[in-house]
């Protein structure tokens, strides 16, 4: 039992160490092949190779992230365009500080859909007051779905350009920084996003003191109002230059900013979850534990429970869990002998 105890805590301890294959040597043979291939696709990274091809690098999962990416962009051009074409429409019966028909019309999408809502543009009749209400609730159903694609793929794009700045000045490998990267991919997202955010507070403020011609005080104001969906009106973007950058700037900003609050409850949960393993595996086993862990109530600890307890102490698998692959093990099972042979899987 100790031979087997210690093989289970340096699997789940070392991330080094090779991951073991199963014994029948068809299925030990294939797996060691996807398993090849999956760590090529993940080494061949643009830091590591730069002679590797989209394919090499990327994968089937990032074509298919960039294909959901690509249906995210067009439902938010078609929502954007479609509402544009409308309030232009009706763009006599909107009241407030114009400038261009075609502009005020994407500006007015732009923060109605982001909820800013300065004011300085309202429905003025009973159709754009009714068209606007229908147009900010599809917003909102929408917001979700095009803030955390949209911000996971400006995030990733930079996160690799982000570690690389970390480690710039230490002589780290490309398999030490792609460890790092799945180690840390959380952390390395938050302050991605965080440095996005600084980035677009000090150009929007930057842009309001010259174009809008606001002190530096009321374009930093103006600036946190809006990306935080404030929108009080009495500073917003006036001129026809100052729209037009507003349009790109109030969802660039907003989707950041929400992005960032979604990374900082992730890196507080993953925090919380790392110490609670740290302390599942160094604490001090006692009686009780054993008991608790010998499922099959034969008064030894396997090492396959001994995995099953500790997995179910930090959260990653629950009772039901455990309760539901018996099961199916025991129905597998068929002459009952307590273990799976390749005969038990060929009789029907």
């Amino acid at each position: 039992m100790s031979t087997n105890t210690e093989e289970v805590e340096e699997a789940l301890l070392s991330e080094s160490k090779k991951y073991e294959f199963p014994s029948f040597p068809r299925i030990r043979s294939r797996l060691q092949v996807q398993y090849n291939n999956s760590y090529n696709t993940i080494a061949c990274t643009p830091f590591v190779d730069a002679n590797c091809s989209d394919q090499q690098i990327y994968g089937s999962d990032y074509v298919k992230r960039q294909f959901n990416i690509v249906q995210v962009l067009v439902v938010l051009a078609t929502y954007l365009g479609g509402g544009t074409l409308c309030f232009f429409l009706i763009r006599d019966q909107i009241k407030g500080q114009k400038t261009n028909g075609f502009l005020d019309s994407m500006y007015f999408c732009v923060v109605t859909m982001t909820t800013v809502g300065y004011g300085d543009l309202v429905p003025n009749s009973i159709l754009a007051k009714l068209l606007a209400s229908i147009y900010v609730f599809i917003g909102l159903c929408l917001g979700g779905l095009i803030i955390g694609k949209v911000a996971d793929y400006i995030v990733e794009k930079q996160e690799i350009l982000l570690v690389k700045a970390i480690h710039v000045s230490e002589k780290i490998g490309p398999v030490e920084l792609l460890k790092d990267m799945e180690t840390n991919k959380v952390k390395y997202k938050f302050f991605t996003a965080m440095a996005q955010i600084l980035v677009l507070i000090i150009v929007g403020t930057v842009f309001l003191h010259l174009v809008e011609n606001l002190e530096l005080i009321d374009a930093f104001y103006c600036v946190c109002s809006t990306i935080t969906t404030l929108g009080y009106g009495d500073e917003s973007f006036s001129s026809k230059g100052g729209r037009v950058f507003g349009v790109f700037w109030i969802l660039s900003s907003t989707i950041c900013l929400a992005q960032f609050f979604i990374y900082l409850a992730e890196l507080y949960t993953e925090t919380r979850q790392k110490s609670l393993i740290k302390w599942v595996l160094n604490r001090k086993l006692t009686e009780s534990d054993l008991e608790a862990a010998d499922l099959d109530q034969d008064e030894v600890v396997s090492a396959a429970e001994f995995v099953l307890y500790k997995l179910k102490e930090m959260g990653k698998i629950s009772e039901e869990d455990i309760s539901m692959l018996m099961e199916t093990f025991e129905h597998l099972d068929i002459d009952q002998s307590g273990s799976l042979t390749p005969a038990d899987l060929l009789r029907p």
